[in-house]
Parts: structure tokens; C-alpha cells; sequence
């Protein structure tokens, strides 16, 4: 059975003035995820702005964000930041002990874009040697560059149990189509970040739902996760709103996603470490933050949901 699937939020990290990760937003953040639906939290990724995260800080909000969730739901985690395989194998280790239920492997950081397969397959499988007994997601990260994982080695992984959970980035129809069927019958659970192709993808047969947007709304990705198939008809109408309310969402993110979260109810600091917050989100961006937030109010209302 798949431990893994669903709607998963990608977690931002609030940050205080002073530039220290603020713990009592963390708190409401991850009340807010489970009381909107959520099935897991990624917590510890691009989104938290990892890159720019010590690695005390990466352990110290994993720790956190594992005993807020209490059990209540599944904390995967990634911290996989560093270049030489050696610190990186350290790194999943220390986030290991965390108590997260999985650590994220980054598919850039075991070799470039341009690197040859053979090296990705190489650094992957000592991975996968130096951890056994840890269970281990891939993630897709664009940031620095996107490398999108070979199916034939997806394949190969997931019946082997080497990887239980998926952060699928490829954006393509196509490609979602044959990893589904590469994986199936296995116990990786694909989910798909991005939202365009998420309807379609689980209509084929994708797990559920792991992108940025979850950071605006996840109880309407999850009614779609839940009710795709009982009504297709309003599946789609939902989807073609979070397929373009997602272009409004990406302009300043993260910056864009703490704004949001400030006037619905979870007070945090815009600040970001990844982004001058103060020039990325001008008069223009909050005034369509705000007809968002009117326009998702409504349809909350037509879905039954608390709004």
C-alpha cells in the first residue's frame, strides 16, 4: 500500500525581522495545512527556502514540524543541499533522525542536466547503500537547474523499494503518463506538483498532489483529489481555477504565499531570505492576491467547504 499519497503541501518557512525562522507561525502553519485537509507536509524544501538554511535550522524545523503534525499526518523531508556526495549522504542522515517519516533526495545534487545518466545512476545507488533502512523520496527541485529523472531508472527503483515517494516536476502529460505505468504496482507514490497536468494525471492513475499552490488553498486541491471521479464535470471547473490561479500565485513566491497567508488568518512576516520581499510584491501583486482570496471564497461556498 502507498504510504505516501494525496495532497501535500510544500511548506514556506516564516521568517522573523531579525532573520530567524519565526516558530510560533510554524505552529499555525502546520495547524492550517491539517485543518485544511492536508494528507502530509513536505516540509524542508525549495519552498522553505532550504538553500538558504543552515543545517542546524534545517534539523531544528523538520523536529518541529514532526511533533506539530503528532502523528496526525506523514512529514517528508529534504535538506538535500550540498554538492559532494559525502556531505550529501551526512545530511540525509541528520535529517533521518529527525523523525521525519521519509528524507528527500534532490535529483540535481547527484548530477547536473548536462551529466550523463551512468554518473546520476552511480551517485544514486551509494545513496541508497550508505541509508538502507531509511526510506527515501525524490524531488525534482528546479532551483539550481532541473534534472528530470530517467523512467527506466524510476522504475527500477520504486519495485526495488529504494524510493517510496516522488515530487514530480516534468509539467508533461507524456511523461506523467509513462511513469505512472513504470511505477505501478509498486510502492512509490507519484505526486504531481504541477497543476496543469494534475486533473489529467489522476484521472491516469498519479497518487495525488505535491506543488507550491497547496500553500494558498489545499482543501480545494484535496476536494479535487477526493471528488474527481464522483464529479468530473465540477473536477473540471476546479481545476481550470487553480490552473490559473497558479499563475498569479508563482509571482513573488514565497513572499506571495506569506502575504496570502497573512490576511487569511495566519499571521506571519513577508520577509524571505531567497527574495527582497519589499520589491517582488508591489500594489499590483497584493491587489491580485486579494481577488484571489474573493474568488476562492466563492468557490469554497459552491463546494461546501469552510471558507
Amino acid at each position: 500500500m502507498k504510504k505516501f499519497k494525496g495532497c501535500w503541501p510544500t511548506m514556506i518557512t516564516p521568517f522573523t525581522e531579525d532573520n530567524r525562522i519565526d516558530y510560533p507561525a510554524v505552529e499555525r502553519l502546520v495547524e492550517w495545512y491539517i485543518q485544511r485537509g492536508c494528507d502530509g507536509i513536505f516540509a524542508v524544501c525549495q519552498s522553505s527556502e532550504m538553500f538558504f538554511l543552515t543545517e542546524d535550522e534545517k534539523q531544528e524545523l523538520a523536529k518541529a514540524v514532526v511533533s506539530l503534525a503528532g502523528g496526525r499526518v506523514k512529514v517528508v523531508a529534504s535538506g538535500h543541499t550540498a554538492e559532494d556526495p559525502s556531505e550529501q549522504i551526512d545530511q540525509i542522515m541528520a535529517m533521518a533522525e529527525t523523525g521525519v517519516d521519509a528524507v528527500v533526495l534532490v535529483s540535481n545534487r547527484l548530477a547536473d542536466p548536462d551529466q550523463p545518466e551512468e554518473l546520476f545512476q552511480e551517485r544514486a545507488e551509494a545513496i541508497f547503500a550508505a541509508t538502507r533502512g531509511v526510506p527515501l523520496g525524490m524531488y525534482e527541485c528546479p532551483y539550481p537547474k532541473l534534472r528530470l529523472l530517467d523512467t527506466a531508472f524510476l522504475r527500477d527503483a520504486a519495485h526495488a523499494g529504494k524510493l517510496v515517494f516522488l515530487k514530480d516536476v516534468s509539467c508533461s502529460g507524456e511523461i506523467l503518463q509513462e511513469r505512472i505505468q513504470a511505477v505501478a504496482g509498486s510502492s512509490l507514490a507519484l505526486l504531481n506538483a504541477n497543476t496543469a497536468t494534475l486533473l489529467d494525471s489522476l484521472i491516469a492513475g498519479a497518487d495525488g498532489y505535491n506543488g507550491v499552490m497547496g500553500n494558498f488553498h489545499i482543501d480545494l486541491y484535496k476536494w479535487l483529489y477526493d471528488n474527481f471521479r464522483k464529479e468530473p464535470g465540477l473536477a473540471r471547473k476546479v481545476s481550470d481555477f487553480l490552473t490559473v490561479s497558479a499563475i498569479i500565485e508563482a509571482r513573488a513566491y514565497p513572499v506571495s504565499a506569506k502575504h496570502h497567508f497573512n490576511i487569511t488568518g495566519v499571521p506571519m512576516e513577508t520577509c524571505s531570505r531567497a527574495l527582497d520581499s519589499a520589491a517582488v510584491l508591489n500594489e499590483n501583486g497584493i491587489r491580485e492576491i486579494n481577488s484571489l482570496i474573493r474568488m476562492e471564497s466563492a468557490l469554497r461556498h459552491e463546494l461546501g467547504l469552510p471558507s
